[in-house]
């Protein structure tokens, strides 16, 4: 499994922000992320393909989710976005993907 760089710094700045709001739950947001990509790498097939043809795995108590696509074997995790705020704004990341 990669990540898109940005997708990585979108990963950290969530756990910075919830750890600054209780420090737990920092340390939480980080395991439950680790828990969602096991669960991607374990089966990477079994999200829905969605419409702009990525695959979507929500977190189970924080509101994101993992995007992500599978090129030429290899999961690539394009965004960790928040559930509520702008909406597939990550959409494109996937050309760049393509390019490399």
């Amino acid at each position: 499994m990669k990540f898109w760089p940005i997708a990585r710094e979108e990963l950290f700045v969530a756990v910075e922000y919830y750890g600054a709001i209780e420090k737990r739950l920092g340390p939480k947001l980080k395991e439950e992320a680790r828990i969602a990509r096991e669960r991607i790498a374990g089966n990477p097939l079994a999200a829905a393909l969605r419409a702009g043809g990525y695959r979507r795995v929500n977190l189970r108590m924080f509101p994101y989710y993992f995007a992500y696509i599978i090129l030429d074997e290899t999961i690539w995790v394009l965004a960790f976005g928040h559930h509520a705020r702008r909406p597939e704004y990550w959409l494109g990341r996937e050309g760049e993907v393509f390019r490399r």
